[in-house]
């Protein structure tokens, strides 16, 4: 029998009423896995409930139906194994940049002496580029992007098992959220947490990601495919164009959001488990193949 992954979300429904005396069925019977160190995508447009299925991984919120077990154990109310990054940044703002992040470390680790505490927490801040006189700013005298990684070291520092980021980057401009994101792989790498995204872009999940999971439309949605990302890490945004495999996954991730996902949407689950099919795409190493070198961007 195989063994359950990290991360199981087992049979995930949620309904809310509808203001007409019935129920609104965001997403039912929802079921994927997440195993450990992995960094898990989720891509689909607004109203299919990619922040519900995230609140409730994080403890925020109760499913109609469904369970979520991390490492063995039901997910029950908020706790410091699950770490989450909002595009709001949620910082204290009476702290200073490095109170903001060592107060969780202090909590995570009651038995640690302050200096301890400060260290680990000015460490968490560099590797994310906030050194010197500003980590005594509070978050009003910080720039957008100082804030967001300010909030990544926040989560990272606390050594959650599973990381939650919710459109971290989505209130940036391009590079700062390219520099940020290079940063984030960086932590990552040294890691063993598990993370689970949500994007609404498309070659930012493809540069971050193992899997990209697909969502169709809502009502009843489902996670209909699970997109392994087949490019070799580490990336780098300007070296993953030039792969294979990157335009033949980008232009399948584009066709299913701009076609597919609507097409597929408003389906019953009649009361069956509803699991993403498992999609590999691979343009490396076919003898004759060269769709690698016609394939082009398609957009939405």
């Amino acid at each position: 029998m195989a063994s359950k992954p990290f991360l199981s979300i087992e049979r995930l429904t949620q309904r809310f009423p509808d203001g007409q005396g019935g129920d609104l069925t965001v997403f039912e019977d929802a079921t994927f896995g997440i195993e450990k160190g992995e960094f898990v995508c989720i891509l689909g447009h607004s109203g299919c409930g990619k922040s519900t299925i995230m609140n409730i991984l994080a403890g925020l919120a109760d499913p109609t139906s469904g369970v979520v077990k991390m490492d063995g154990f039901e997910v029950s109310g908020p706790s410091l194994d699950r770490g989450v990054v909002f595009q709001n940044y949620s910082l204290l703002p009476w702290l200073s940049t490095l109170k903001n992040v060592s107060f969780g470390v202090a909590a995570r680790y009651p038995d640690w002496p302050k200096a301890k505490v400060l260290e680990h927490s000015r460490q968490f801040l560099a590797k994310v580029g906030l050194e010197g006189d500003v980590i005594q700013r509070k978050p009003s005298q910080l720039s957008g992007g100082m804030r967001q990684r300010v909030s990544i070291a926040r989560a990272f520092a606390n050594h959650p098992k599973l990381l939650l980021l919710d459109e971290p980057f989505g209130a940036l401009d391009a590079l700062t959220r390219g520099t940020i994101q290079d940063e984030l792989l960086k932590i990552w790498g040294g890691t063993e947490q598990t993370v689970f995204m949500i994007t609404h872009d498309i070659d930012e999940a493809i540069l971050l990601a193992d899997r990209i999971l697909l969502m169709t439309n809502g009502p009843h949605a489902r996670v209909e495919e699970s997109v392994e990302i087949t490019i070799p890490r580490p990336r780098s945004r300007t070296e993953i164009v030039d792969h294979p495999n990157y335009y033949a996954i980008r232009n399948h991730l584009v066709h299913f959001l701009g076609h597919r996902s609507q097409k597929l949407s408003g389906t019953a689950s009649d009361g069956q488990a509803q699991s993403p099919s498992p999609v590999r795409i691979d343009k490396t190493g076919t003898p004759g193949d060269d769709d690698g070198a016609r394939l082009r961007a398609v957009n939405l």
